[in-house]
């Protein structure tokens, strides 16, 4: 090899070193996370969300399965934020309130707490901040909805990573009547599991009409009698754990279909 060839053969080892420096600095920011240690081998683990612009509500590729209240579709930008990986475990919730007020129905640790009102949910996030000196809150309704369709890498999926229920959620068909140990079915675009199915979740918002004027970073209405709740879960049907599905319940409600997921602002 002579001395012009070493140099265009360095030159492209050069190029490559960088491309994949590039490529892992890319990776590294797609999926950056989180992870804080509430207690000696307990981690709550929260997915970056870089924010974007997206339409919500009855999206064409929910293949007319929707209700009034996903109408009219809107346009909607939002801000970074942290998400759950996975829906609040009992071992989680344990930790934090202590094991005598876990009234979940079905027990075991790596399953969703449920059975759990707004108040508990709250009071829940008000002991972990001060315990971790974080600020984690429950995302808003247009937050989770962003987050389940997979964010600014989204395939416009009918589900929250699929348009093959079972491959992302436990629900009627298939989940046994029971919840399931989180994270078991496949992940979404962002690595976030089970915002189709499992137990529903918990929004910040209170339930209202959505309006046709797009909106950046919207909270929803000031006040109401019903707390927005979404996600589907292992006792309804497939259709209701699309990712633009809508439901409610009043904030004092408790269920053994009901719990919820972590969220954070990305200062």
């Amino acid at each position: 090899m002579n001395k012009a060839d070493k140099k265009i053969s360095g030159k492209r080892q050069g190029f490559l070193l960088l491309a994949m420096i590039v490529v892992v600095v890319f990776s590294s920011c797609a999926y950056r996370r989180a992870t804080v240690k509430i207690s000696s081998g307990l981690n709550i683990d929260m997915i970056f969300v870089e924010g974007g612009t997206f339409m919500m509500g009855c999206t064409p590729e929910q293949g007319g399965d929707c209700h009034d209240d996903e109408l009219p579709v809107r346009e909607v930008a939002l801000s970074d934020f942290y998400i759950g990986k996975y829906q609040v475990t009992q071992a989680q919730w344990n930790t934090v309130m202590g094991e005598n007020r876990n009234t979940s129905r079905f027990k075991g640790d790596n399953l969703p707490v449920e059975n759990v009102n707004l108040e508990d949910v709250q009071e829940f996030i008000g002991r972990l901040n001060e315990r971790t000196g974080e600020n984690y809150r429950l995302p808003t309704e247009a937050e989770w909805e962003y987050a389940a369709r997979g964010g600014n890498r989204s395939r416009r999926y009918k589900y929250s990573g699929s348009n093959d229920a079972g491959e992302v959620a436990w629900y009627y068909d298939n989940s046994g009547s029971t919840t399931h140990p989180v994270g078991t079915k496949k992940a979404n675009e962002l690595g976030i599991y089970d915002m189709s199915g499992n137990v529903w979740e918990w929004a910040s918002d209170w339930y209202g009409s959505y309006g046709s004027d797009s909106q950046t970073n919207p909270i929803g209405p000031v006040y109401g009698l019903f707390r927005v709740i979404r996600g589907g879960s292992w006792n309804f049907y497939a259709i209701i754990a699309r990712v633009s599905s809508r439901s409610v319940d009043h904030p004092g409600y408790r269920f053994y279909n009901l719990g919820f997921r972590l969220a954070r602002n990305s200062e």
